[in-house]
């Protein structure tokens, strides 16, 4: 019977190890979401709309427009408007990553510039890492700047 015991906790704890995800360093975690955020802001650039769309989580909630927009399909619906001309209209940057302990989650935030290199907005961005080194953006929200020299 104590064998038995022993083998079942065993299993318990390998079934356990096999199935918790390994942990990556935060820093290491911070330096793939600046490298996916910049990843995704080349879609934009490259004029490439499905590319664009393997960056959103299927449950993701984007604050674009005049509503909110939930999951990937409305999101990549509506963000199709600025994919359609040869040129991007805007372009974005993370300037700044944070990573929660658990290295699972993170925030991207950073300036938003028109075609002409104008500052318009900044960008507020909640990734999740759904597989190993597969970030995968859940909230996205822009706050126009102010223009208050009018």
């Amino acid at each position: 019977m104590r064998i038995k015991s022993a083998a079942a906790i065993a299993l318990c704890a390998l079934l356990a190890a096999c199935a918790a995800p390994a942990r990556v360093p935060i820093d290491e975690a911070r330096r793939q979401v600046m490298e996916t955020e910049r990843a995704f802001a080349r879609t934009m650039a490259e004029r490439n709309l499905a590319a664009f769309g393997t960056f959103v989580s299927e449950d993701a909630v984007f604050v674009s427009g005049p509503a909110p927009l939930h999951g990937k399909a409305a999101v990549v619906d509506w963000w199709a408007r600025f994919y359609k001309s040869p040129a991007a209209p805007f372009s974005w940057e993370p300037e700044q990553v944070e990573v929660l302990p658990s290295g699972d989650l993170a925030l991207s935030t950073g300036p938003v510039h028109d075609a002409k290199g104008k500052l318009i907005a900044h960008f507020t961005s909640i990734w999740r890492l759904e597989a190993p080194g597969r970030w995968r953006i859940v909230f996205d929200k822009g706050a126009e700047v102010c223009d208050c020299a009018k």
